[in-house]
């Protein structure tokens, strides 16, 4: 079970006034070989820059692989479980898309990541449906630049 079930609830009103607010920063998440080969494998892009550490390391100017973008993206996930607090009453989130999503700069085989989160938006679409804009930065252990930025959307609901 993720962290985030574990946290007590805070209210509508508690989560609506974060707006504006970072919410928090996550753990470091590492992106080593395995992880890499194993999400190439998964979505069966096994281009040599993520997957043959020695030809890359030959033919790029990154000294080693890299992540794919979307892996990077999709621990996006995980990190929001350990910061984003769970509204009481909710019944389920789901992902609604991304109004910005960018990849600035690549991660290296061995590098750490952590996303750090801030509430941008909180508006009721429906009385039992909130839509959430959350602007992420996922921040390189140890470099100036962000792997990614993005404006992540999500949708809860309420019984």
């Amino acid at each position: 079970m993720n962290e985030v079930w574990k946290k007590p609830p805070v209210t509508l009103e508690a989560y609506q006034a974060m707006v504006g607010k970072e919410i928090g920063v996550s753990s470091w998440h590492l992106i080593d070989q395995p992880r890499i080969d194993t999400y190439a494998d998964v979505i069966e892009d096994r281009q040599f820059i993520h997957v043959d550490p020695e030809r890359a390391k030959k033919e790029t100017a990154f000294g080693t692989t890299i992540a794919h973008g979307f892996l990077t993206m999709s621990l996006l996930s995980i990190m929001s479980y350990e910061v984003m607090p769970v509204i009481a009453g909710t019944t389920m989130g789901v992902n609604y898309g991304f109004d910005k999503l960018r990849f600035i700069s690549p991660v290296r085989s061995g590098k750490r990541v952590r996303g750090r989160f801030v509430l941008a938006e909180a508006k009721l679409r429906k009385p039992n449906e909130l839509q959430s804009r959350t602007n992420v930065t996922v921040e390189i252990e140890g470099e100036d630049k962000p792997a990614l930025v993005a404006d992540w959307l999500g949708l809860i609901y309420f019984a």
